[in-house]
């Protein structure tokens, strides 16, 4: 089983487009908010590289923001199964 996190902030729009393209892709996804679910320090301990929103972390390597789920999903045909097409 393929597990997806999805760190986000509201009134993010880079938030919504990652989310809406994996429900696009039908890969189903747990949303973390930042000062709700989790705080700073905690997305830090999971993505200390992070300078931006969202952070979206694929069975726990941090993939990136919105940007690098569009790369990560080309270029491993990434199709929410745990496996290439």
């Amino acid at each position: 089983m393929i597990n997806v996190v999805v760190y986000s902030k509201t009134n993010c729009p880079y938030c919504v487009m990652a989310k809406q393209l994996l429900k696009k892709s039908n890969i189903e996804f747990t949303e973390k908010l930042i000062g709700v679910d989790v705080t700073r320090e905690q997305l830090m301990e999971v993505a200390p590289n992070a300078r931006t929103v969202p952070q979206i972390v694929i069975n726990n390597q941090v993939i990136g923001g919105y940007n690098e789920l569009i790369s990560y999903m080309e270029n491993t045909n990434f199709n929410g199964t745990g496996y290439t097409l």
